[in-house]
C-alpha cells in the first residue's frame, strides 16, 4: 500500500459528536476516539478520511485508524486538500526552509529536520547526520506512506544544497504499538553507513550510532543547552557529575568551558566508551582527566552521598520516565528522587542543570517537583534560566504536546 494517489484519496468520512469539534476548529492536529460519534463509508487503517462535524460541515483531512487511541491524524484543515505526493512535497519543502538558520551554520550538520505534527506531518520524524538521514515512522498513516517519502527525500537537497547518500529507518520505539505497528529498522536507500557517523554540532565532533544508538542515534533537541556549558563562568575549574552521560554531548562541552573534571555515568558501557572516544576527540589532553562510571544512576548517586562526594556542577538528563498517564505519578517520584540525591550532592553555590523529557510532564509539574525535592535536601534553590529543546524541535501553539522538553538551570545553596 504505497500508492500515493490513492491514498490522497478521500476514502471515509467521520463526523464528530456534538460539542467536539472545537480542538480541530483550534487545529489541534488530533482527534481522539472519544469524539467520534459515525464513521462513514469503509475507510481502511492508514486511509485518508474527511473530518465533519455534528452538521455535516467539513472541517478536515487527516489519516485514520481505528485501531489508536487518536483514531485520526489531521494533515490540512484545508476539505478540498488531497494528501497526494505533490502535498507531502511541499509539507517538506517547508520544514527544511524552517531549517536555514541551521544549514548556514557549517559548524553543525547534525539537527532534525522534520518534527512530526509541528511541521504538519504528524507521525513523521526526520534527522539529519551528516549525508544520512534517519526516519522513525510513528504511526501507521506514516508507515503506509514510508515508500512516497523515502522517495521524495533521497531526491530533494537538504537545507544547505546537498544531497542524501542514505536514509535509514529506526522505527524501534514502543509508541508504534498503541498503533498497532510490529517496530521496525534498517537501511531504507542508498549507502549504508559505516560503524558510526562524525557530526559536528557548534564545532565539536560527536560519532554517532545511527543504527544501535538511542532514539535515532544522538539526542539532537539538546543541542542549545549543551552549548550554555562551554561557558568558563559555569564550567571553569569545576568538578562535574554527568547523569545519564549517554555518549558525552554535555562531556564534551563541559570539557569546553575548562572543568577540571568530569564523572560521567550511565547503565551503558558502550555508550560510555563512545563519550569517552568523543571527548577525546576534541580534547586529546583530557587523558586520566575524566572518570566513566556504568551503573544504576540512583544508587550510584545514594553511595556517593553516603560517601560524602560532592560536586561543583551536576547535568541530570534522565531518559523518558513516563509512557502514558498511568506512569505519572511513578515518574514523578523518580524526577523527585533523582533532583533530591543532585542536590545533596552540590557544594553550597553549585550549579543544577536538570532536565525532564517526558511529554506528560508539563513545566510546572516539573517545577513542583524540583520544590518538592530541595525542601526535603533542605536546600535553596534558585531557576537562573528555563531551558527548551532547540529550535529544530520547534513548538506548535496549537499544539502544546510538542513542548515536550523542559530543564532549569538552577543555583543550589
Amino acid at each position: 500500500m504505497d500508492n500515493s494517489d490513492q491514498q490522497g484519496a478521500i476514502n471515509g468520512i467521520l463526523q464528530l459528536k456534538k460539542g467536539r469539534d472545537k480542538p480541530v476548529i483550534q487545529r489541534h492536529p488530533w482527534v481522539f476516539s472519544g469524539a467520534v460519534a459515525h464513521v462513514i463509508g469503509d475507510p481502511q487503517p492508514g486511509d485518508t478520511i474527511l473530518i465533519q462535524n455534528h452538521r455535516q460541515k467539513p472541517l478536515a483531512i487527516g489519516y485514520y485508524n481505528p485501531h489508536s487511541q487518536i483514531v485520526v491524524r489531521i494533515c490540512t484543515w484545508d476539505p478540498d486538500q488531497p494528501l497526494s505526493e505533490g502535498f507531502w512535497r511541499e509539507k517538506i519543502t517547508r520544514a527544511y526552509t524552517g531549517r536555514q538558520l541551521l544549514a548556514f551554520d557549517p559548524e553543525t550538520n547534525g539537527y532534525r529536520l522534520i518534527f512530526g505534527e509541528t511541521d504538519g506531518i504528524p507521525g513523521l520524524i526526520v534527522d539529519r547526520y551528516a549525508n544520512y538521514l534517519v526516519m522513525q515512522c510513528l504511526t501507521l498513516g506514516i508507515d503506509c506512506r514510508k515508500e512516497t517519502f523515502v522517495n521524495i527525500l533521497k531526491e530533494t537537497p537538504l537545507p544547505d544544497g546537498t544531497l542524501p547518500v542514505g536514509i535509514l529507518e529506526r522505527s524501534d520505539v514502543a509508541v508504534r504499538a498503541k498503533e498497532n505497528l510490529p517496530q521496525s529498522d534498517g537501511l531504507l536507500w542508498g549507502k549504508a553507513p559505516a560503524e558510526s557517523v562524525t557530526v559536528k554540532e557548534n564545532g565539536f565532533s560527536f560519532e554517532v550510532d545511527l543504527i544501535g544508538g538511542h532514539k535515532t542515534g544522538f539526542y539532537l533537541d539538546q543541542r542549545d543547552n549543551r552549548q550554555l556549558l562551554t561557558s568558563p563562568s559555569l564550567t571553569a575549574g569545576k568538578e562535574v557529575l554527568n547523569v545519564f552521560a549517554y555518549t558525552g554531548g554535555f562531556a564534551v562541552t563541559g570539557a569546553a568551558g575548562g572543568a577540571t573534571s568530569i564523572l560521567n555515568i550511565d547503565t551503558s558501557i558502550s555508550a560510555l566508551e563512545l563519550a569517552e572516544k568523543n571527548v577525546l576527540a576534541n580534547f586529546p589532553e583530557r587523558v586520566d582527566h575524566d572518570e566513566y562510571l556504568a551503573g544504576d544512576a540512583f544508587q550510584i548517586l545514594r553511595d556517593f552521598r553516603d560517601s560524602g562526594r560532592t560536586f561543583d556542577l551536576i547535568v541530570l538528563d534522565p531518559p523518558k520516565f513516563v509512557h502514558g498517564r498511568r506512569d505519572l505519578q511513578r515518574a514523578s517520584r523518580g524526577y523527585k528522587d533523582i533532583n533530591w540525591l543532585g542536590m545533596r550532592l552540590l557544594k553550597p553555590g553549585g550549579i543544577l542543570m536538570t532536565f525532564s523529557c517526558s511529554g506528560l510532564v508539563s513545566i510546572d509539574l516539573f517545577q513542583k517537583i524540583i520544590f518538592g525535592a530541595a525542601v526535603d535536601a533542605g536546600r535553596e534553590v534558585q531557576i537562573l534560566r528555563h531551558l527548551h529543546q532547540g529550535a529544530d524541535h520547534p513548538i506548535l501553539v496549537t499544539f502544546p504536546e510538542s513542548a515536550y522538553l523542559k530543564g532549569f538551570l538552577c543555583r543550589v545553596w
